[in-house]
């Protein structure tokens, strides 16, 4: 027989049986592997993952609670003295604490810092922050992952603007399935004033029907505490917050300004309706905070506001900020 076919001048290569099946096997391989080098290769979509800390949130693990700083934004300060430190006859002390700590007098911001808990599969949001074009509550929320419809109740500290003003959106409830909740007494001092400002007409009396009130010490939802903490408006609540053997004083107003009001006993806010009462509730709170060892967050701090106290002295105190965590 010819090694030729007809019409084809190559070479024809004859293998022998065991060789042909080599390389049938080889084949057969590589044409499994190819799907799988493909699917290597080929892009995939990330894996869902909680948004890290940062831009408009910080979130803190708490025993089996997650408290979550969510910043309302900042407004200018054009001098921080005589409005964080009122007593005229301390203004000197003052100036020269805020250049020790390097803080500045002039020309800084004031923050707004609402708080969430999350618990048992509920959701508990103290304060609201301002409202209107300058609130950035929903939209750090949302930051965060936290849709408002999701917000299970609404406490409030006390009836200041910049605490109720995010309770409405365009004359609607922003929190549509919350239940709202304040101080009896501190809701009707404001709600039953005879020219009421229109933050109160807007956010308080408009929602009157769904406000649950109550007394000093009651408990909001369990776990969560009302705590009285009169001087900055005579009726104002704070929030104890507890779970797995540790625990978080939320102190909205009562704990004033983060350096001031911390390091000189007596010290008082030109906002607060009773000063001697605030610096007062300020000690005695702030003795509380350090002697239980519990995180603490202000309204007003500057934002990731959350941390500890430490005690300088009898008289004295020094806010320390939690070491930012990223996740």
């Amino acid at each position: 027989m010819s090694d030729q076919t007809p019409n084809d001048d190559r070479p024809t290569l004859t293998l022998p049986r065991r060789d042909a099946l080599r390389l049938i096997g080889a084949a057969g391989a590589l044409a499994a592997a190819a799907p799988l080098a493909r699917a290597q290769t080929t892009p995939t979509a990330p894996a869902a993952m909680a948004p890290m800390n940062g831009n408009g949130f910080y979130r803190q693990k708490i025993g089996d609670m997650t408290v979550t700083v969510i910043s309302d934004g900042t407004t200018p300060l054009a001098a921080l003295l005589p409005t964080w430190g009122a007593n005229p006859d301390r203004q000197a002390e003052f100036t020269q604490t805020l250049a020790e700590y390097h803080v500045a007098a002039a020309n800084t911001v004031n923050h707004f810092n609402p708080v969430l808990i999350e618990q048992g599969g509920q959701r508990i949001l103290i304060d609201t922050g301002r409202g209107g074009a300058n609130g950035q509550l929903v939209t750090n929320m949302r930051r965060a992952g936290i849709e408002p419809d999701s917000v299970n109740t609404v406490f409030i500290t006390h009836g200041h603007g910049d605490h109720i003003g995010g309770l409405t959106t365009t004359g609607k409830p922003t929190f549509a399935n919350a239940q709202h909740v304040m101080g009896e007494a501190e809701f009707n001092f404001w709600a039953t004033q005879a020219n009421p400002n229109d933050a109160v007409k807007n956010n308080l009396i408009a929602l009157k029907d769904r406000f649950r009130l109550i007394a000093p010490g009651q408990e909001i939802v369990p776990g969560l505490t009302s705590v009285p903490t009169p001087g900055h408006t005579a009726n104002h609540l704070s929030v104890l917050a507890q779970s797995g053997g540790q625990g978080i004083m939320i102190l909205g107003d009562a704990g004033g300004h983060f350096l001031i009001s911390l390091k000189h006993q007596g010290a008082y806010v030109s906002f607060d309706t009773n000063g001697a009462q605030a610096a007062q509730t300020r000690q005695r709170i702030f003795n509380r905070i350090v002697t239980e060892n519990l995180w603490v967050t202000g309204y007003h701090f500057p934002f990731h506001a959350i941390g500890h106290l430490r005690r300088l002295n009898a008289r004295s105190y020094e806010y320390e900020p939690t070491l930012w965590n990223w996740s």
